[in-house]
């Protein structure tokens, strides 16, 4: 503060044609310094990083704007690198939570923040951690880590650490409810992105994605068909590269959307503009052509039309699955759906075989699984089209007991807050919209393993980040519902 009441002063002491001087060479610095920048690497870049360097200014000193970040990346850029290396070239993701986590603890040096909020399934959230940690341990039993993978597994834990930063960043309902509003707007936009580059012309779609090559993404051989083959129908990419991934995104926030169309009070103040949201996102959702996460989605909205004020959805399931069965569009659908039940196209049978694969890894290292660096013999692999299965592999049983222990601490205590969530208007929706997220994400996961394999960064942050605002909604709706003698203690449990 010294240092800046100094140079106030400097400033203060110059004549008007001194102080004329130096804004003039400051802007000539600035100009010149920015004309170089547009030499060296093109109007482009150099205005992304202008764009880039202001936002990065505001972000660093505001923790919700950084969580926007964060979650912006997720859904707009989730394999985007920056277009340098630092001996490592950090992802956008990368530099997005380090700056969140960077302001939240600026927050508690400066005395901004006090106390810390957790929640009982924190305890089961650790004990997952040290097992992840054991396991890794393990492995190097049968190879060393690279600088990538050991990267990615740090990538893995500090997503985990979104669950107890956001349960104690999010203590008020207002702030809670603004960031529904950023995952509503963040899902909706890639939604609309991937539907506007699906009805491109391949060769446009392709030409527009190949340009992201220059922060990371693939220079070719984008576009992604059924079976990748390219005499059946093309899937839905967006800005995800793999249509299960993307397929995997959507379902879960279309979930997380679905309770606010009937909400008491609903983020969005204008119905229309949420089932218009709702729509944009479940038509991407289906033009990836992912049936797991489609089957997952149509649960998840089962679950939340078992709940009281939202049976309407079960007409809404009912009028979809007819014209599914109806329409002559749909009827590729209903084959595909019809393939993967009877096993009888490729995709399906090749998963077959790699569950066979895995079931006979998981015989032979069943405890401890072997770990994220390497197999023990050439022939064994850990990548299988099932998250559950990859974590056997990978992680043991014990570790996938310790998953589902956690996971069932924390919908155990979302259903204890049910009971009082039932009568707060704010959270209701939003509640039991995180937790039929949550199931959403569960259920994809048994077909896919976007959400557990350490190189999809962007998928495991959107999965911990379901269970964190899970937790965060649960814990609020318990703190606004007790006396508020009981809030006032440094550290709340719950």
């Amino acid at each position: 503060m010294q240092d800046v009441s100094r140079l106030q002063e400097w400033i203060a002491s110059l004549n008007q044609r001194s102080y004329g001087v130096w804004v003039g060479i400051t802007i000539g610095l600035v100009a010149g310094l920015l004309g170089l920048l547009i030499a060296l690497a093109g109007p482009l870049i150099a205005s992304a990083a202008v764009i880039g360097l202001l936002v990065g200014l505001y972000i660093l000193s505001n923790v919700q704007a950084a969580l926007v970040g964060v979650i912006a990346i997720v859904a707009l850029l989730p394999f985007g690198t920056l277009p340098f290396s630092i001996g490592v070239t950090p992802t956008f993701l990368d530099v997005a939570l380090g700056a969140f986590l960077l302001v939240y603890l600026f927050q508690w040096m400066t005395g901004q923040r006090q106390g810390f909020n957790i929640t009982p399934a924190h305890g089961l959230i650790i004990l997952y951690v040290m097992w992840l940690l054991t396991a890794f341990a393990l492995g190097l039993r049968f190879a060393m880590p690279t600088s990538q993978i050991l990267r990615q597994f740090v990538e893995t834990l500090l997503s985990i650490g979104l669950t107890f930063v956001l349960v104690d960043l999010l203590r008020d309902p207002k702030a809670l409810r603004r960031l529904v509003l950023a995952v509503m707007l963040a899902a909706g936009a890639q939604a609309l992105v991937a539907i506007i580059l699906y009805v491109l012309p391949d060769a446009t779609t392709e030409s527009l994605l190949v340009r992201l090559a220059r922060i990371g993404y693939p220079n070719g051989g984008v576009i992604r068909y059924i079976e990748d083959n390219p005499e059946l129908a093309e899937r839905a990419i967006g800005t995800w590269v793999d249509p299960n991934a993307l397929g995997g995104f959507l379902a879960v926030s279309a979930a997380m959307i679905a309770p606010q169309l009937f909400a008491q009070r609903p983020v969005l103040r204008f119905r229309w503009l949420t089932f218009g949201m709702l729509g944009l996102v479940a038509l991407a959702l289906v033009l990836t052509f992912s049936r797991a996460s489609m089957l997952a989605f149509a649960i998840g909205v089962v679950f939340i039309a078992s709940f009281k004020g939202y049976r309407r959805y079960l007409v809404l399931l009912a009028l979809g699955a007819a014209l599914l069965l109806i329409l002559p569009q749909t009827r590729a659908y209903i084959e595909r759906f019809t393939q993967a039940f009877t096993a009888s196209d490729l995709a399906t049978q090749m998963r077959l075989g790699e569950y066979n694969d895995s079931l006979d890894l998981i015989s032979q290292y069943p405890i401890s699984g072997v770990g994220f660096t390497g197999t023990p013999e050439i022939d064994l692999y850990t990548n299988v089209a099932s998250m559950y299965l990859i974590m056997a592999n990978q992680i043991g049983l014990v570790g996938v007991g310790l998953y589902a222990v956690t996971i069932a601490g924390v919908f155990i205590y979302g259903w204890r807050a049910r009971q009082l969530a039932q009568h707060m208007p704010e959270l209701e929706a939003i509640h039991l919209g995180y937790h039929a997220a949550l199931l959403t994400a569960l259920l994809n996961a048994t077909a896919d393993l976007y959400f557990f394999r350490l190189d999809f960064h962007a998928s495991i942050t959107s999965f911990w980040m379901v269970v964190a605002l899970a937790l965060a909604s649960s814990s609020l709706v318990h703190r606004e519902g007790r006396p508020k003698a009981t809030v006032a203690k440094r550290v709340s449990i719950g």
